[in-house]
């Protein structure tokens, strides 16, 4: 890596240390941290929302399916339009007038505390999931560029985010974000024009090696079949409206940013703006990954047999190899642009959500010294769980399926508990603790039946957070009939 590349990035990322720390004040309340003042702008809250979509596991993880098999991944995008809808029409009024900023609040008052523990459970861990899918990816790129051991990258990467998210607070999240999330375009748009440029007969002929591709259109938006055990189009799709309505419905890092918003009106905007945003650029990421593999089929000597055969190393190793100097420290700065602003959302959304749901309801009439140390000190053991997830993904062959299975997993049983709450109909508590029993249940058995070859159906993993979902929802409403019947 070259001086001036090590200079820009080193320059970008402590910069965002250094402007998330400005926002510290000494007498910061648990309401500032957690919500932002409600001061902030439409346009930077769906900036952040963008931010927290794309991740570093969009980044590299994109352009290395894209570039590895095709766009099927791409479906999960294609179904962001229905959640955002839902998000700026009911979602976001439900939200801002619940009188709590944490996302499961409602879920105690419905069904009782366990429904409370669990869907906020739940998200903890698909946080710390996702903190560790991202971390990972953020030292792909500093390995491959300068030999640094991948460790230490994730150690010192998390450590800068932890301090920035300790001091300021979602506002100093948000506004980051916002900043991260128009350099990332940037840089992903100029990688583009280099790689289209850069084909010897054009930019055509990305097109036209990527369609005809010996393993098939690369422009392909999977199988149209009813399979159900592989990733097709319908499995892909559901899984994008499920865990999208999820996200926007009870994610705690939507729900802040709700909060956020300095009136109804901009929550509105931000909601379908981050949404809506985000379709253009995951496009543009995809075709970085066709365009990759259309450049390395034209310039085969160019591409190393190992790195061709892990698919989240080729954009990092074009990146280091293809693009001027200058260029490849703003690339790297994108990536970790992508990586931190989502890694800083996990880290104050999970600490939000240990202060509220864990701790406060123990200890009565904390004041407001000791709830913003709780805050701080829970960001600081969220990072470095992260740390350690981060570590362990180290021997994930493709990051991007991983972190979509384990967020069906962990996440599956949240969103049809979330819409048992929301029902005009009032559905029994127990019904409902029922109902999630039988989801886990199902969650349990299309995670398992796979990897250990059980007897019955087997589903994709994609599917647990649809089955998982409809089984809580219909199982609840069920029971809850039959008793009023009887």
């Amino acid at each position: 890596m070259n001086t001036i590349d090590l200079i820009i990035f080193l320059v970008f990322t402590l910069g965002v240390v250094v402007f998330g720390c400005s926002f510290y004040k000494k007498g910061n309340t648990s309401a500032e941290f957690t919500e932002a003042g409600r001061s902030l702008p439409g346009w930077v809250v769906g900036m952040s929302i963008f931010a927290t979509y794309v991740s570093s596991i969009s980044y590299i993880g994109y352009p290395g399916k894209a570039f590895a098999a095709n766009w099927n991944a791409f479906v999960f995008s294609l179904s962001i339009p229905i959640a955002s809808y839902f998000a700026a029409r009911y979602f976001v009024p439900f939200y801002r007038h619940g009188g709590s900023v944490s996302a499961y609040t409602f879920l105690e008052e419905k069904f009782g505390r366990w429904a409370r523990l669990y869907t906020s459970a739940c998200y903890l861990l698909t946080q710390i999931a996702r903190m560790g899918s991202i971390l990972y990816l953020l030292a792909v790129p500093m390995h491959i560029l300068m030999g640094w051991n991948m460790h230490m990258v994730i150690i010192a990467t998390s450590i800068g985010i932890i301090i920035y998210s300790m001091l300021g607070g979602l506002k100093a999240v948000i506004w980051a974000d916002a900043i991260q999330g128009i350099i990332l375009i940037g840089g992903a748009l100029l990688c583009l024009g280099i790689l289209c440029f850069s084909m010897p007969e054009g930019p055509a002929q990305v097109f036209d090696l990527a369609i005809h591709s010996p393993q098939g259109n690369k422009f392909s938006l999977g199988e149209f079949t009813g399979d159900l055990t592989t990733s097709t189009f319908w499995v892909c799709l559901i899984y994008g409206i499920f865990i999208n309505l999820q996200n926007y419905g009870i994610d705690q890092n939507y729900v802040q940013r709700y909060h956020a918003a300095k009136t109804d009106r901009d929550a509105r905007f931000s909601a379908l703006f981050g949404g809506y945003l985000f379709i253009p650029v995951s496009a543009l990421f995809f075709l970085i990954g066709s365009a990759l593999y259309s450049y390395y089929t034209a310039h085969p000597h160019l591409l190393p047999a190992d790195i061709a055969g892990k698919p989240d190393y080729v954009f990092p190793f074009f990146i280091v190899n293809g693009l001027p100097v200058g260029l490849r420290g703003l690339l790297i700065a994108s990536i970790f642009a992508a990586g931190m602003s989502t890694v800083s959302t996990s880290v104050t959304s999970a600490a939000t959500i240990i202060l509220t749901d864990y701790y406060k309801p123990l200890v009565k009439n904390a004041s407001e010294r000791r709830q913003v140390y709780v805050l701080r000190l829970s960001s600081v053991l969220v990072g470095i769980i992260g740390i350690f997830v981060a570590i362990a993904m180290l021997s994930v062959e493709s990051i991007i399926d991983a972190w979509w299975k384990l967020s069906s997993i962990f996440s599956g049983g949240m969103l049809g508990l979330f819409l048992l709450g929301i029902m005009p109909r009032r559905i029994h508590r127990w019904a409902a603790l029922a109902g999630c029993v039988a989801g886990i249940a199902v969650i349990a058995w299309i995670s398992l039946a796979g990897l250990y070859d059980l007897p019955g159906i087997h589903l994709h993993e994609y599917l647990a957070i649809v089955l998982g979902t409809t089984t809580i929802f219909v199982v609840g409403f069920l029971l809850t009939l039959l008793v009023k019947r009887h």
